[in-house]
């Protein structure tokens, strides 16, 4: 007996040892990951840190010794003449949070509407529909049939014209939401046809709720598309109380460039603040985006996963 207990007490003993070990080299390779993980955040985020110094640079030192996390000289003067009394940013950075706001809600409405009726088994005609809306995916009519239906139906220097043309859902976003649609048990809907739920009340009661993730996905793809588009502005506006925040900032710099051409060769001591100006306006426009990110991130990658694996 005496020998099988001290065989016992050394099994025992051994086993420590080996979850010791064990839990040890666990340990060592976690703080490994978190390390190689950390290192690899601070690399994505130094350039995001650089652009918000140089924007706060003065522009002699940029252009004496270049982009420096450390400049010698701090100044203001690119953020004071983006938000300066007289200054249109204020206004342009109103006009594209409507558009944006207004815009995204719209289109992912549309986009979880199209999803959720191709997805739809009462849909006789669901494969043919999801063909015709695959085709503009591959084949574009161009730019004059554009430009002529947005004028055709008012979306022409006012503010629907910042919206409107964009409106219209992307079908890859299409066919994301359909595919999460499918992967959502269709016991659900028999059951609330069974009920007397009505389409409507089955899609926007039931099927809604389920889509948050694919709908919050969809709509930060919506909301970066009409946050960054200049494009619309370019096109449709001429109204400078339309101006989009990206076409009145790139009108802005255009102007500070042709500026510094001027002061070339003359006793003219102009010295607009041209890099500092491109850094700020880099820190204003992708401000909001990177703000609402985080509340998004959780849908944005659940919807991408499951989106993308339900077939």
């Amino acid at each position: 007996m005496t020998g099988e207990n001290a065989q016992k007490s050394l099994a025992i003993k051994n086993d420590k040892n080996n979850k010791i070990k064990s839990g040890t080299a666990d340990t060592v390779q976690q703080i490994i990951i978190y390390t190689i993980v950390v290192l690899f955040s601070l690399m994505c985020l130094l350039p995001f840190v650089l652009v918000i110094i140089v924007s706060l640079t003065e522009e002699k030192s940029i252009t004496m010794n270049g982009y420096s996390f450390l400049p010698t000289h701090w100044s203001t003067s690119a953020y004071k003449m983006l938000f300066s009394p007289n200054s249109s940013v204020p206004r342009a950075y109103y006009v594209t949070g409507v558009a944006t706001i207004i815009g995204t809600l719209i289109a992912a409405l549309i986009t979880f509407g199209a999803g959720y009726t191709l997805a739809n088994k009462q849909c006789k005609y669901r494969n043919a529909l999801s063909l015709y809306f695959y085709i503009p995916m591959v084949f574009s009519a161009g730019l004059v049939p554009w430009y002529m239906i947005s004028k055709s139906i008012g979306a022409y220097d006012n503010l629907a014209a910042l919206i409107v043309p964009s409106l219209l859902f992307s079908p890859f976003n299409m066919f994301l939401v359909r595919n999460f649609v499918r992967g959502i048990p269709n016991e659900l809907n028999e059951s609330a046809r069974i009920d007397g739920a009505g389409e409507v009340k089955i899609a926007f009661s039931i099927y809604l709720p389920l889509c948050l993730p694919v709908i919050a996905t969809v709509a930060l793809f919506y909301a970066i598309g009409y946050w960054n588009n200049y494009f619309n502005a370019v096109m449709l506006i001429n109204d400078k109380e339309y101006y989009s925040l990206q076409m009145l900032l790139f009108k802005i710099q255009s102007e500070l460039t042709a500026m510094q051409h001027l002061a070339v060769g003359t006793s003219n001591s102009i010295s607009p603040p041209r890099e500092s100006f491109k850094m700020a306006t880099s820190v204003v426009t992708m401000g909001p985006i990177i703000l609402l990110y985080p509340f998004l991130q959780k849908y944005f990658v659940k919807g991408m996963v499951v989106g993308a694996v339900k077939g």
